[in-house]
């Protein structure tokens, strides 16, 4: 791109805005030439759409790939991760090795998930298999931790089914809102009794080959009460989600630091309770499972050489210190 870069974007956030102006970048509005476009999902759907799409010329670029949400919808992140797993037992990769109990041994990152209402059979006869069990329940479509709920009985599934049959499963059929249910990570590292998670921010440049960069300045959210497995507290999203847009309404929220932490003080602490070598090895793991999710993806990607993406994963780190990828 000889000259000044000339962008646009849809969405007026001061982090972009003030990098873009950083960089001596010029503005220009949507209808003039523009090198640049950074696009919410609505503009890039019609960028990308059959009927109003529209070719990028050879010198503009876009902060999206058309199909982004086969990773970043819950329901289709699981569903490429299990074909990614079937593809690799096929060709009999080590990588898709089994326990005795038929569990991935390598290829175990992502808690056991169903999709409702289409799997609620499957799920059932899994709950039943460990009826102590605590379940998460989240729409697939939404972020920021709403329309979120745990669960332990199967009595609540049912109910929920009843309430929001109308609104929900009809829904569900053209494709609107249909729910993932995850086993819950109920033993999960807690720091000074809380629990917390990571966020990681990877730039994938091409799927087709894979070309990602990590960012080194992750952060840990942190909830604002105490940890407790208890189920009389599964209705308490203070104790069970990190979103930060549920813990700022929390009287104990810190509008300081956010509750947060960097990732490199949550290195320092595991090395100095855990030692280093523990340490690096989680997080290896963790870049490891970054790798595979791409790597799982990556075949039903529309790799176009006009986008990028950025994307936020949320991990969570047990009590055995054990990666687990929750979405993206």
């Amino acid at each position: 791109m000889a000259g000044k870069v000339k962008w646009v974007t849809d969405i007026e956030k001061s982090v972009l805005i003030n990098n873009f102006e950083k960089r001596g970048w010029i503005q220009v509005t949507e209808s003039e030439e523009w090198n640049f476009y950074w696009m919410s999902i609505q503009t890039i759907r019609n960028v990308f759409s059959v009927d109003t799409g529209y070719r990028l010329s050879d010198d503009q670029m876009v902060n999206h790939f058309p199909n982004h949400y086969e990773l970043t919808r819950k329901d289709l992140m699981i569903k490429n991760i299990k074909r990614y797993r079937k593809e690799l037992e096929k060709e009999g990769s080590p990588l898709a090795e089994k326990d005795e109990n038929g569990k991935h041994i390598y290829l175990d990152f992502v808690p056991v998930t169903f999709m409702l209402p289409s799997d609620y059979n499957l799920f059932v006869e899994e709950f039943r298999k460990s009826p102590l069990s605590t379940w998460i329940m989240k729409p697939c479509g939404k972020a920021q931790g709403k329309g979120i709920f745990l669960i332990n009985k199967l009595s609540q599934i049912k109910k929920w089914s009843r309430d929001s049959r109308t609104s929900t499963f009809v829904a569900a059929s053209s494709g609107k809102e249909a729910y993932v249910i995850s086993l819950y990570i109920d033993n999960p590292l807690l720091i000074g009794g809380k629990k917390f998670d990571l966020r990681l921010y990877v730039l994938v440049t091409t799927y087709r080959p894979l070309k990602c960069y990590m960012y080194k300045l992750g952060f840990c959210r942190f909830c604002t009460v105490k940890y407790t497995p208890s189920t009389s507290e599964l209705d308490n999203m203070f104790v069970h989600l990190t979103n930060v847009a549920i813990q700022k309404h929390g009287d104990d929220y810190n509008h300081v630091h956010g509750g947060k932490w960097t990732v490199s003080n949550l290195r320092l602490y595991l090395e100095s309770t855990r030692g280093k070598e523990v340490t690096s090895r989680l997080f290896d793991q963790i870049h490891w499972i970054m790798v595979q999710s791409l790597k799982a993806v990556a075949p039903v990607m529309n790799n176009d050489k006009h986008c990028f993406e950025c994307y936020g994963y949320d991990i969570i780190i047990d009590d055995k210190l054990k990666p687990w990828l929750i979405e993206v």
